[in-house]
C-alpha cells in the first residue's frame, strides 16, 4: 500500500484539537458553562528532550502566560479571560522520569511525538458550531510488527523476579510495543478508541505529523475544590463470573494492587496537608472491555502553594506503570523493556484555574507519518507466572488493536 504522503495528510487534518475527550475532562470550567463543542486553539507549545529544561516548570510559565494560573491549587479557582477555557495537557512517560531525575528510558519508536503538549483552548463564536467530522475513505492497517518476541518478555519478566529475589525492588511494571503500517487518515481510527466501555479517558490530540488516541479508564490524578484523588488500576482477569471470581480471590493480584495504592498514597502525602491521605475505595472491581480490572481510589487535602509543576513531579510517571519502588523500578524498566514507551504510561487530560485532570495513558495509541503504535504490558512482582504475563498484556491490547483495525 502506498505512504508516500501520510506526513502531509496528517498535516492537512487540522486544526490540531482535542477531538472527543468525554465530559469529565472537556466540560468547560464554571465560567463557561455551554463552550462545550465551540473550543478552539488559541495558543501550543511542545517540548522534546533535546530542548532541556524543567518541563514541568516550562509547562506552568506557558499556561500562566496564556491566563492559566495553577501556582495555587489549594486556591479557590480565580476568574480567567473570556478568551481562554482551558488547556489540553499530555505529559509522556519519559517526561515524567526526566522530572524525577532519571534518564528516559530507551528510544522511543515515534519521534515525530514531543515529551510534552500543551494546548490552550478559548471559545469560538457559537454560530460556528462544531466543525463537521471528516469522512474517511481507503483506510488500511497492515500486520502488527512486535517489539519483543513473547519468549523475550517472559524472559523480562524473569529478569524481575529476579531482581525481586535480590531484594532490588518489589513490583516492576513491564511494557512492549508494537507498530502497524497504514493509509488513510487515521484520526477516524483512533477517535474509535473513544467508544470502548470504560474509556473514561478518551481523546484524539494532535499535532504536526503526530496524533495520540486515548481510551484510558484510569484516573493519574484529579484536582477539583483543592482536593486531589488518584484512581490506581492494578490486577486484571477476563469479564466473566468466574473470571470476577478469580481476582476477587487472587492473593498474588490483591498483594500487588496494595503495593501501588501504598506507593500512590506516598506519592500524594508528599503534596497533601498533613494527615488528610485517605484510601477512599479498596479493590473495586470495574469493568473494561472485556476485562475485569481491580481499582481503588485514593484522596488527599491539597497543601498551601501547590503548583501545577509540584504536582506533575511527584505523580508522573504513575506508580501502576512503573512499581515499586519507584525510582528503582524506572531503572529496572529502562534496561529491560525494548523500546520506549511513547505516548503511553504518561498523562492525558484538561486543565484550568482549580482542576486539574489527567488520564494515565494506558490503552493508547499513536500516529506518526507511516505507522499506528501501541503498548501494553502490567505488573510483574514474585508470583507473576512469565506466560500469564505475557497473555495478559495481549488482551489487553486486543481491544485497542480491534478497534483500530475497523473500517468506518
Amino acid at each position: 500500500m502506498p505512504h508516500g504522503k501520510s506526513t502531509e495528510r496528517l498535516r492537512r487534518n487540522g486544526p490540531d484539537s482535542v477531538e472527543t475527550l468525554p465530559a469529565e475532562v472537556t466540560v468547560a470550567p464554571p465560567a463557561a458553562p455551554d463552550c462545550g463543542h465551540t473550543h478552539v486553539e488559541r495558543a501550543r507549545w511542545e517540548w522534546r528532550v533535546g530542548d532541556g529544561g524543567d518541563p514541568a516548570a516550562l509547562v506552568q510559565e506557558f499556561l500562566a502566560a496564556h491566563g492559566l494560573a495553577l501556582d495555587d491549587l489549594a486556591r479557590p479557582a480565580g476568574r480567567i479571560g473570556q478568551r481562554v477555557c482551558g488547556a489540553a495537557l499530555y505529559v509522556s512517560a519519559a517526561a515524567g522520569a526526566l522530572g524525577v531525575g532519571r534518564g528516559p528510558g530507551p528510544a522511543t519508536p515515534a519521534p515525530a511525538l514531543p515529551e510534552v503538549a500543551v494546548v490552550v483552548y478559548g471559545h469560538a463564536p457559537a454560530s460556528r458550531g462544531r466543525p463537521a467530522r471528516r469522512r474517511s475513505s481507503g483506510w488500511w492497517l497492515g500486520a502488527w510488527a512486535e517489539s519483543w518476541a513473547p519468549w523475550q518478555h517472559a524472559d523480562a519478566v524473569r529478569a524481575v523476579r529476579a531482581a525481586i529475589g535480590r531484594g532490588d525492588v518489589y513490583q516492576v511494571n513491564l511494557v512492549g510495543h508494537a507498530a502497524a503500517r497504514y493509509a488513510g487518515d487515521p484520526l477516524p481510527a483512533l477517535a474509535r478508541l473513544g467508544a470502548l466501555p470504560g474509556a473514561r479517558y478518551a481523546g484524539v490530540l494532535t499535532g504536526a505529523g503526530w496524533a495520540i488516541g486515548c481510551a484510558s479508564p484510569e484516573t493519574l490524578v484529579e484536582v477539583t475544590d483543592g482536593r486531589m484523588i488518584t484512581r490506581p488500576i492494578k490486577g486484571t482477569r477476563p469479564a466473566t463470573a468466574a473470571g470476577r471470581t478469580a481476582l476477587l480471590s487472587s492473593a498474588k493480584e490483591r498483594a500487588e494492587h496494595v503495593m501501588i495504592v501504598d506507593l500512590q498514597r506516598n506519592d500524594l502525602a508528599r503534596l497533601a496537608r498533613t494527615g488528610t491521605v485517605t484510601v477512599d475505595e479498596l479493590f473495586a472491581v470495574r469493568r473494561w472491555c472485556d476485562l475485569w480490572q481491580a481499582e481503588s481510589t485514593v484522596s488527599a487535602a491539597v497543601a498551601e502553594g501547590l503548583g501545577l509543576a509540584d504536582l506533575l513531579r511527584a505523580v508522573c510517571p504513575g506508580g501502576s506503570v512503573t512499581g515499586a519502588p519507584k525510582l528503582a523500578a524506572l531503572d529496572h524498566i529502562a534496561a529491560l523493556e525494548p523500546v520506549g514507551r511513547g505516548a503511553s504510561m504518561g498523562a492525558l487530560g484538561w486543565v484550568t484555574p482549580g482542576r486539574v485532570d489527567l488520564g494515565l495513558t494506558i490503552r493508547t495509541a499513536a500516529a506518526d507519518a507511516d505507522q499506528l503504535h501501541v503498548w501494553a504490558g502490567g505488573g510483574i512482582t514474585w508470583g507473576s507466572d512469565p506466560e500469564a504475563e505475557v497473555a495478559e498484556a495481549a488482551a489487553k491490547s486486543a481491544p485497542v488493536r480491534a478497534a483500530l483495525a475497523a473500517r468506518p
